[in-house]
Formats: structure tokens, sequence, C-alpha cells
């Protein structure tokens, strides 16, 4: 079973914007290839990274409030916050190698 948690708009500020550790918030969509091509990625570091860092999903086409107030244009969009704000984004799939390259300050 994965590690990685889902939220949506309704839940958004209590998952991510109130939690006490850095959260890694990937916009998705069920059409988005290369969002499903991260889903496997995301599985892995929220599993080897749970106890630094959080993985959420948010489903853009059933959540579309968060996304607009975030300004997120192309999927898969992946916003890292830490306490309340987004203090990174990364845009586009990525190999989980790079991606922990991206993410080496929060993990």
């Amino acid at each position: 079973m994965s590690n990685v948690k889902t939220t949506t708009d309704a839940s958004f500020k209590e998952d991510v914007l109130s939690n006490d550790k850095p959260v890694l918030v990937d916009f998705w969509a069920d059409w988005c290839g290369p969002c499903k091509q991260m889903a496997p990625v995301l599985d892995k570091l929220a599993d080897e990274y749970g106890d630094k860092i959080d993985v959420v999903k948010i489903n853009t086409d059933e959540n579309p409030e968060t996304p607009r107030s975030y300004n997120v244009m192309s999927l898969p969009t992946m916003n890292v916050y830490k306490g309340g704000e987004v203090v990174k984004q990364l845009i586009g799939a990525k190999p989980k190698r790079s991606l922990e390259k991206e993410l080496a300050e929060f993990l």
C-alpha cells in the first residue's frame, strides 16, 4: 500500500497548509499521461522519505479551486509547501533520481 495521501479542495488547508512537515503536492488528472508516469515514482518517494516529507495528490479535474489558487497551468505540477507556503515548484514528469536531487533539502 502506498503512503501517498489524497487531498481535496475541502481538506487542502488541513492536509497541506497546516502540516508540520514539508509536503510535496502532486497536481494531476486522469487524462494526463506524464501524471500517470509519476505515480510509481511518487509512491517510492513517499515510502522511502515519509518520515521527512508527506506526499499528497490532488486531482485537478475534481478539485479545481486549489490549482487555480496556486496558478497551476500545466500537469503534472508538484509544489512543495512548508509552513503553509510554496517553497518550490517542479513542472513535468521526472525520473526518481532527478526528483530526489530537486527535493534534497527536504529529504
